[in-house]
């Protein structure tokens, strides 16, 4: 369902807003107070961009961050959002690749290095093995390929004769 702030109809983020705690976080991916952190940021990022002069961006900065946390956390692709948020899909990938640039270059949502991990007794760590393995499929031989196409010209040779004329291949009316 699309949300739009234009009429009677409520955003996406007055949607999300009216959410418990537990049930953001659920849905959206973060706790509430990290994604109103987050969009101070970006806000910031935002009006030092367009101090001057600049088309202002279709989607609130709201929505440009629930565009980049669903495609981080869901991971569907950029088609699919573009569509969800009414943009196109350059706008979709430029959105994303703002979002994460600008919150990185904040310092205040990186995630903790080799080292914290290390020291830290009371992070889990987890491994995952993920390898990407080639489709399966059977091998097309010259004899199969050269097969299928005599197949598709004989059968073109027999459409193409009208019904009641002579097949002079099969000598047969």
């Amino acid at each position: 369902m699309i949300y739009y702030s234009r009429g009677d109809e409520v955003t996406r983020y007055e949607k999300a807003a009216k959410l418990k705690d537990t049930d953001f976080k659920q849905i959206i991916g973060v706790k509430r107070k990290t994604f109103d952190e987050m969009v101070g940021v970006l806000r910031e990022a935002y009006d030092a961009k367009h101090k001057r002069r600049g088309r202002h961006a279709k989607l609130p900065i709201e929505d440009q961050l629930f565009l980049s946390l669903k495609y981080w956390r869901q991971y569907v692709t950029q088609k699919e959002l573009a569509y969800e948020f009414d943009v196109g899909e350059a706008t979709a990938h430029a959105v994303i690749v703002w979002v994460e640039d600008t919150l990185v270059k904040s310092g205040k949502f990186s995630l903790p290095g080799k080292k914290a991990l290390v020291e830290d007794a009371e992070i889990e760590i987890v491994l995952v093995d993920v390898v990407e393995s080639p489709v399966e499929r059977p091998k097309k031989t010259t004899k199969m390929v050269f097969w299928k196409k005599e197949a598709a010209h004989h059968q073109n040779a027999i459409d193409c004769q009208p019904k009641n004329q002579r097949n002079y291949l099969h000598g047969s009316r």
